[in-house]
């Protein structure tokens, strides 16, 4: 690197090499800094990677996660040995709905990203003690060196409570009793290789869960809820593996226990200090709500804080950064504390309302995690609201949500690519077929200098199937935002709308004009 960094990354894992990579792709420069000593070894920790995740890491160069993932087609949910129900994703675009990959594979995929990025250094057993501000950058501390940046971006995961404490940041919320036991095996399982499987109270794991996800190569993801105080021995693990499998042959690549939390940072921003994935937020991986929700954090403050670093907005669109993601947070906690409460009940009351629901088969009620969706900014400052375009709320298990102002925009192969691959250098406003786009150039031009497309949805799409799917009006305009989310649908556009509705999304004055 051969100017000082612009933004420090704290942490090297998925969230803090995507922040980095998005970083650089606005031409920031960026320096990662980690506490280990490199990489760690295999693994598959945080396997499932939702669509509009993949679409983020290809954006940066690492589409190879997506080309290399296994895309899992439905999800089967059981009780003890009988089936209960099962439900597949709708199709959304040219992405898969998910994909299922280890995390060591990702890690390398985004890896070789970085070592392609001239803007983005690493530095290994560099841990960051604490933080120190003014009123020009940040100071991190590792040990008796300091390094400086005018801004610092902290993915350092869970264990980053001396960031946090330097911050006056707190973590509160708990620690589940349970554990889960995890492993990957390679085995021939005909028919399983593209369902997930989740058992409530199989004979072979009385009175708890087992998931089983199919992953790249032939192989498992296998997780036990195992008893507070189990220490599971390789015995253990080997009959705990032949109850699931019967007899084939399988390989056994890696086991790990771990407990889950539920814990929310007070503040995801302080000052010139953003917090992201983990060390902000800490779900119950039932859902796949943790490194789903991790990348966006790292999308939101990338684009934001290269607006303020190249001085197209200002410190409302910083602190936006936490209004949104915080909210997006308190949601995760919010959904998957609903499903603890019922993977894991811990009274009698809750037990009994458990097994009446399991028994009786009341699918409706049944919760074995809700799986991650983009948090919807529909409550965000940035966001302009249209009473005939409302947010429906949360959509079906494995639908999708209609198109509305917060609400992420949806992909769609276009001529020349994907939609949302338009999305990413800056805002993009599309008119309908009744609008005159040249003058919206003229006067959009005078409320911004950062990167802006003025597009015609006819222009983007010749035979109007883009349109129908979208729903959008002859007289409508469309504010996206640089990281996909709608930020406005204005019907019966005029600039001067269209420009009240761009301030806002960055951060400005909503009743600001040109």
């Amino acid at each position: 690197m051969n100017t000082e960094p612009q933004v420090i990354v704290i942490g090297a894992g998925p969230v803090g090499q995507s922040a980095a990579l998005l970083l650089a792709r606005w031409g920031i420069q960026v320096l990662v800094l980690d506490r280990r000593p490199g990489r760690d070894a295999g693994g598959s920790r945080s396997i499932c990677q939702q669509r509009d995740v993949l679409d983020v890491w290809a954006a940066v160069g690492a589409g190879k996660v997506a080309e290399e993932g296994l895309t899992w087609t439905t999800a089967r949910t059981y009780y003890r040995d009988r089936e209960l129900f099962s439900w597949s994703f709708e199709r959304e675009g040219p992405m898969p709905p998910f994909v299922n990959i280890s995390q060591a594979r990702t890690e390398q995929i985004l890896d070789e990203a970085i070592a392609g990025q001239p803007l983005i250094e690493v530095r290994w057993n560099h841990e960051a003690t604490g933080l120190t501000q003014d009123a020009s950058g940040v100071t991190v501390h590792c040990g008796q060196r300091l390094l400086r940046a005018p801004y610092v971006l902290v993915c350092a995961g869970a264990r980053a409570q001396q960031v946090r404490q330097s911050l006056g940041v707190t973590f509160d919320g708990e620690t589940f009793d349970d554990q889960f036991l995890i492993c990957d095996i390679k085995a021939d399982l005909p028919g399983w290789e593209s369902e997930r499987r989740f058992y409530f109270d199989p004979i072979w794991n009385p009175g708890r869960q087992v998931l089983i996800h199919p992953c790249p190569g032939g192989t498992f993801r296998i997780d036990w809820q195992i008893a507070p105080d189990f220490i599971p021995t390789k015995t253990d693990i080997s009959r705990k593996i032949r109850q699931i499998i019967g007899e084939r042959p399988y390989e056994l690549i890696w086991h790990s226990t771990y407990r889950f939390h539920s814990r929310i940072a007070s503040r995801m921003r302080v000052g010139r200090v953003l917090l992201a994935g983990d060390c902000a937020h800490l779900v119950a991986p039932f859902g796949a709500r943790g490194l789903n929700s991790g990348v966006p954090d790292a999308e939101n403050a990338a684009w934001k804080l290269a607006f303020v670093l190249n001085g197209w907005a200002g410190d409302g669109l910083l602190e936006s950064y936490h209004a949104e993601r915080h909210a997006a947070a308190r949601e995760n906690l919010e959904v998957t504390a609903a499903t603890m409460r019922f993977i894991a009940p811990r009274s009698v009351e809750e037990r009994m309302h458990r097994r009446a629901v399991l028994e009786g088969g009341l699918v409706a009620e049944i919760d074995s995690g809700r799986f991650a969706e983009p948090y919807w900014y529909v409550d965000s400052p940035l966001t302009t609201p249209e009473p005939t375009r409302p947010f429906t709320g949360r959509p079906p298990k494995g639908a999708l949500c209609p198109p509305a102002p917060g609400v992420i925009l949806p992909d769609a192969s276009i001529p020349g690519g994907r939609l949302r691959e338009f999305c990413r250098d800056g805002f993009l406003v599309l008119l309908g077929d009744m609008c005159d786009s040249s003058l919206f150039v003229q006067v959009l031009g005078k409320v911004t200098t950062a990167p802006l497309a003025v597009r015609g949805l006819a222009e983007m799409d010749g035979t109007g199937s883009l349109t129908e799917r979208l729903g959008a009006g002859p007289e409508e305009a469309w504010v996206i935002r640089p990281d996909s989310h709608i930020a406005a649908i204005i019907p019966h556009a005029g600039p001067e709308s269209v420009a009240a509705a761009l301030s806002r999304a960055m951060g400005g004055s909503p009743d600001m004009t040109p």
